[in-house]
């Protein structure tokens, strides 16, 4: 896992910048859909899609550093991974004592947009997880995981159009939180392993 065959990186490096433009484009989208409409769990998910874009963007910077570098970032990235969930936990405390259903029809279209993107990414990044450790690992485990959430999303907007409740999407923005804590912890395990193998 330490190096990348020179083939290999230059279609990992042309795979991460697509994802990393990808992401920083739908943040804008998901971002403005969510504030317009109140609701936590896009809130959540948009933040995501920003985290997930600078992930990748310090990816392409980093494929030539050396293991123990790149396994440094890799816990670096893990903390990363936790900003997500602490602005959605920020979000979801305020809005529990008031949750007003955001607008289902919206809500179940930024959720549908945001899966076709993540979809896309986690299959493009699908075959170099393996690569560079815990830095490929991170940007697979993002999309992979933002996919689940967008699922996740687009149930809770089909509740919400038959049942008018703040609660699904609160408890799926809450649900997006955990997700993210469950990669970070993913991310400094592999960045551990990256780094005992670079003292070996």
């Amino acid at each position: 896992m330490g190096a990348i065959d020179p083939g290999d990186n230059i279609e990992l490096r042309k795979a991460v910048k697509f994802v990393a433009c990808a992401n920083l484009a739908y943040f804008v989208i998901e971002f403005s859909v969510a504030l317009s409409i109140g609701s936590v769990s896009l809130f959540a998910d948009s933040v995501d899609f920003l985290e997930d874009a600078s992930v990748n963007f310090l990816i392409l910077l980093a494929l030539g550093w050396s293991l123990q570098a790149r396994s440094r970032l890799g816990m670096a990235l893990a903390a990363i991974l936790l900003v997500p969930g602490l602005a959605t936990a920020w979000m979801a405390w305020e809005k529990f004592w008031a949750p007003v259903p955001p607008e289902p029809v919206a809500l179940t279209l930024a959720g549908l947009g945001a899966l076709a993107v993540n979809v896309t990414c986690a299959y493009i990044l699908a075959r170099f997880r393996h690569h560079s450790g815990s830095l490929t690992k991170a940007a697979f485990l993002s999309a992979r995981n933002d996919a689940y959430a967008n699922g996740a999303i687009l149930v809770a907007g089909v509740v919400t159009m038959y049942w008018a409740s703040g609660w699904p999407d609160l408890v799926v923005g809450i649900g997006i939180a955990v997700l993210n804590i469950g990669a970070a912890n993913d991310v400094w395990k592999a960045a551990r392993m990256d780094s005992r193998q670079a003292q070996t």
